[in-house]
């Protein structure tokens, strides 16, 4: 029976079900305070006591403060993110006015807000650009970026509602978690998150870890190893499986390599792992595809938004070696002092919202992880655009040929063309068919996103052909230029299917807006990494096309799906034991609470030091030295934590060769291990305590042995993609039986 309630509310609380009714009958009250407000000089402070007046203020503010009067959509927007919804509202239809509107209303109410964005840009444009508006209602707001100083972010969390990229934010958590000072903490407790683009932040990267490391160090990757795999030939040396997730030496490969090397691969462990991030990086991350080189370095691209992805990098071992194929100098690696993942940061926050043009398509993962419903907004004005169906061509090279005649043929009407590609080598190599044909394009990707906003304001004139590699996050609208309504409007192409149908329908999203006349049509090709790595043989014939992608589409998104559920098995627990080490190093931060701990644990020491130190300071001074110790070791067996954790994780699929659960087994591991983590803490500080040598000058350090990292530094860690050596062994085998 439970399980039959489970489906029904799961039927009637499905994706976009967040009844908007309520909402527009506030929109529509606040019409009767229209008249009045206009009249006033300047709108009055809103109270949140009485919505419709709320919404009344709100829009009379944005219209003299900004020059946009909010639709009503918009307001019903803003609504629906007040009451802790996911707004799903259409590209171009204003939500960054809605979700201003929103923060403003959160902190009107006395909450504290920050408006988590997907990068640098995006936060300090909406932040600046919606300033005015704030200070109409009476609302403080500032914004951080990569660049802001200590100063200027401790400056810019005190303000009522603060913006700022998911990153961003995140380091900041990470930070304050080494500071031994209350005054340099950066951060307020979390409160209210309100998050744009919500389905990529809550979703496509909910499992990136946010890395905080120290004692920095040169990576290193032996550079022979790299030319070595550079040799080996691909069917013959080594195999990548079907999905293109995982490559292996063949029985002649491995010869090859040991005859090269003189060595035994299986009964070297260390020259194995080398050969195989070697063989990797070499046969599975591509140039410009994975990565591109800039500037000296090695820069990811981010899969899900097609630009260059800040600060992330693989696992050190991969990363290392992908630096030597491109014989590039190592970067710097170090040890791990805590990490978080994008996921674990959300849910700090009590309050949580969003807003996102495509939401509804992850509604089950948004409530099944984050307890988020989703309120579809309907656009301001019908939606007019005409969209084709896919067109499916049995070969690549067909594909490319109709992409180009499809372009010429609509730029010779004037028509402005907007064509997505998936990643930046097909778009240089778009680009360079089509000057090969006499028509010149503005290109759009990872090696060019600093110029995104102007690129993409011009995309709408006459005559524009512009190739980007993704439209998502971009955040910046396309308006038609004159006389293009005329000609049908914006003409988006994609030039394939992405793994994820939001992605499509955010690129198809840039046409159309505000009842804007425009088109678009995807073009699909049977060798597509789509088609190819998720849909069966068997069960690509005589399939429609529409039928065929969207059953990829399906599979992909199922697969990320659980990869996304699994990831977090493994790493809540680990999240709700760093809370409550947390709220313990918290204590001892802010108060007496360490100093408390070691006289109890070690009270002749305490006495001994107290009859020793000057009368007048002497608890002071212990109770200060006695927070530094405490938090030195919680710090030093956090890290120490961690790293075992990861051990155990790496190897702990080995456990269901006795039939056991690997997620309870990892759970059992965990437990333990955290209650030696507390032991240790406390055995190790009361060891320091006893032979530290603290004067009325207080604690030496150094003398002490509590040295801590002399620099740090932050990164995001692209997840290692290939899986454990267990899991990507016993894909190989599936694989293999599948085949047979």
């Amino acid at each position: 029976m439970a399980s039959i309630k489970q489906l029904i509310r799961r039927f009637l609380e499905r994706p976009g079900s967040v009844d908007l009714a309520p909402f527009e009958r506030v929109v529509a009250a606040a019409g009767a305070h229209e008249e009045r407000l206009r009249e006033l000089d300047e709108p009055p402070s809103p109270s949140m006591d009485d919505l419709a007046e709320f919404c009344a203020i709100a829009r009379e503010a944005a219209d003299r403060a900004l020059g946009l009067r909010p639709y009503d959509v918009q307001l019903v927007g803003a609504l629906a993110m007040l009451t802790g919804n996911v707004a799903e509202m259409a590209t171009g239809e204003g939500k960054t006015l809605s979700g201003a509107m929103a923060a403003a209303g959160y902190a009107l109410r006395g909450r504290r807000v920050h408006v988590i964005s997907v990068n640098d840009y995006l936060a300090r444009r909406d932040a600046e650009w919606m300033a005015p508006l704030y200070e109409a209602l009476g609302v403080s707001v500032g914004w951080i970026g990569e660049a802001s100083t200590p100063q200027e972010r401790r400056e810019a969390y005190a303000r009522d509602v603060t913006y700022g990229s998911v990153s961003e934010i995140g380091f900041d958590v990470l930070r304050d978690r080494l500071c031994v000072d209350p005054g340099d903490l950066l951060q307020p407790e979390p409160d209210v998150a309100l998050i744009d683009e919500a389905d990529s932040v809550l979703v496509d990267e909910a499992r990136v870890p946010l890395v905080l490391a120290g004692a920095a160090d040169p990576g290193g990757s032996v550079p022979e190893m790299a030319a070595l795999v550079r040799r080996l030939v691909k069917g013959y040396h080594y195999e990548i499986d079907d999905q293109a997730r995982n490559v292996h030496l063949t029985a002649k490969g491995i010869d090859t390599v040991e005859e090269a090397l003189e060595v035994e691969l299986y009964h070297d462990p260390a020259t194995l792992t080398q050969v195989n991030l070697a063989l990797h990086a070499h046969a599975l991350l591509n140039k410009d595809v994975d990565y591109i080189v800039r500037d000296g370095r090695v820069h990811l691209i981010n899969a899900s938004r097609g630009r260059v992805a800040l600060l992330q990098r693989w696992p050190d071992g991969l990363q290392a070696a992908v630096e030597a194929k491109e014989a590039l100098p190592p970067s710097e690696t170090g040890e791990i002092l805590d990490s978080i993942t994008v996921q674990g940061l959300i849910t700090r926050y009590p309050v949580r919202c969003g807003m996102t043009g495509t939401a509804v398509a992850v509604g089950d993962e948004l409530r099944e992880f984050y307890d988020l419903k989703v309120a579809v907004v309907p656009p301001n004005r019908p939606v007019v655009r005409v969209d084709a169906p896919d067109r499916l061509f049995a070969f690549a090279m067909d594909r490319d040929r109709a992409l180009l005649d499809e372009i010429a043929e609509v730029h010779a009407t004037g028509r402005p063309i907007l064509v997505g590609t998936l990643d930046v080598a097909e778009s240089e190599r778009l680009a360079l068919n089509l000057s090969g044909r006499g028509l010149e394009c503005v290109v759009l990707n990872a090696k060019n996103d600093a110029e995104e906003a102007a690129i993409i304001a011009a995309a709408g004139e006459r005559g524009a052909i512009t190739v980007s590699t993704q439209m998502a996050g971009r955040g910046t609208d396309i308006r038609l230029g004159e006389g293009v309504d005329d000609l049908g409007g914006l003409y988006v192409i994609g030039s394939g299917r992405h793994a994820s149908s939001r992605l499509d329908d955010q690129l198809r999203g840039r046409a159309g807006r505000q009842g804007d006349p425009g088109g678009s049509v995807f073009m699909v090709s049977g060798e597509d990494d789509l088609i190819t790595h998720y849909v069966a043989d068997e069960y690509t014939s005589g399939v429609p096309a529409q039928r065929l992608v969207s059953h990829a589409q399906r599979v992909a998104e199922g697969v990320n799906t659980q990869i996304h559920r699994d990831t977090w098995r493994y790493t809540r627990l680990l999240e709700r034991q760093r809370g409550l080490v947390l709220e313990r190093r918290d204590r001892i931060l802010r108060g007496r609470a360490g100093g408390e701990a070691l006289a109890a644990a070690a009270p002749g020491r305490w006495a001994e030091l107290l009859e020793a130190l000057p009368a007048e300071t002497a608890e002071d001074v212990l109770h200060a030295a006695a927070r530094q110790i405490v938090l030195f070791h919680i710090d030093a067996c956090w890290t120490e934590h961690l790293a075992h954790l990861a051990e155990i994780r790496e190897g702990i699929h080995l456990r269901v060769l006795g039939r056991a659960n690997p997620l309870d087994e990892f759970h059992k591991e965990a437990v333990a291990a955290y209650q030696r983590l507390l032991a240790e803490i406390e055995s190790r500080s009361v060891a320091t305590f006893e032979t530290a040598s603290i004067t009325a000058d207080g604690l030496d350090l150094d003398d002490a042995g509590l040295k801590r990292p002399t620099a740090t530094w932050t990164y995001l860690v692209q997840d290692n993609p290939f899986g454990s050596e267990w899991e990507r062994m016993t894909k190989r085998l599936s694989n293999a039986i599948r085949r047979r």
